[in-house]
């Protein structure tokens, strides 16, 4: 479809109110699912994330890659440990977490922002102690005793501090921070941090103006399976409660409750297969996705 001059030049000032209200603000965007995987998505994404910087916005970008390192894992021969239908990171599993976490994906994302015409940094939370982490154990319910037991997952931990120094030198210099969940304990050991998670304390310490959860769902449906445009943090509560939130979408949804007590304005999850689907959340009246707001 081609736009003619003049429609282009109507789509640019009606984005101009909502370039003013995120002026020199923080996005912190969350880039992960099925998207990432794409070239073309990733490129088209890098692109997007030029675009804010050169309207006077700040990007963080942090980033997964869960389906990378399992193909890593299976290259390599590592066969992954489950405890309760849960992934184990043992040391082994560690070390590869890190490689394609820190390196690979993390200086991709940076040479196609690079590619783009941006000035992109990778880092991760071990860099100037940005993330300092503690070990996490969760609680699974046998189904055999109906006790509930504690399972260790191993190199796998959750922000105890986070420390912005680091970002606060790179924001507002033409600089685009791209982050590896990847952080280290008061003790020095590393840990493999859910990006989701990360991302929202990392949003929180910033004090952001928005966070963008990029997944591979529309946003958070209702029991008819339609989109929920907007959401309090109570009504979200509720949701989560009856169970109309459920499985893998309630640690989203819990990241983005936990984002907006840390001083985050609003959290929006959005599908990140959608073509230019940050453009639309942030620079049009359409939106996309659910915004969470406090």
């Amino acid at each position: 479809m081609s736009v003619s001059p003049h429609d282009q030049a109507r789509i640019l000032s009606e984005a101009l109110p909502h370039m003013q209200r995120y002026d020199e603000e923080i996005v912190v965007i969350k880039y992960g699912g099925h998207a990432m995987g794409e070239e073309q998505l990733a490129r088209d994404f890098a692109k997007d994330v030029v675009l804010l910087e050169q309207t006077a916005i700040n990007p963080v970008v942090v980033h997964g890659g869960g389906p990378q390192i399992a193909t890593m894992l299976g290259r390599l021969g590592i066969k992954s440990q489950f405890a309760a239908g849960l992934r184990v990171t043992d040391a082994a599993t560690m070390e590869v977490v890190e490689m394609v976490l820190a390196g690979s994906i993390n200086k991709q994302i940076v040479g196609y922002i690079n590619g783009a015409g941006g000035k992109a940094v990778g880092l991760c939370g071990k860099d100037g102690n940005m993330v300092i982490a503690r070990k996490v154990n969760r609680h699974v319910v046998d189904p055999q005793s109906r006790r509930e037991e504690e399972v260790d997952l191993g190199f796998v931990g959750e922000p105890e501090k986070v420390d912005v120094t680091v970002l606060n030198q790179i924001l507002g210099r033409e600089l685009i921070p791209v982050l590896a969940p990847i952080a280290v304990s008061a003790h020095g050991e590393t840990y493999n941090v859910n990006a989701d998670t990360f991302a929202g304390y990392i949003a929180g310490a910033l004090k952001a103006k928005r966070l963008l959860l990029l997944t591979d769902v529309p946003g958070v449906l209702d029991k008819s399976k339609a989109l929920i445009n907007e959401l309090s943090v109570d009504e979200a509560r509720r949701l989560i409660a009856d169970g109309t939130i459920s499985g893998g979408m309630i640690p989203k949804v819990e990241t983005c409750i936990t984002a907006l007590e840390q001083g985050v304005e609003g959290v929006v999850i959005l599908d990140g297969k959608v073509p230019h689907a940050v453009l639309l959340e942030l620079f049009t009246d359409h939106g996309a996705g659910t915004l969470i707001r406090g």
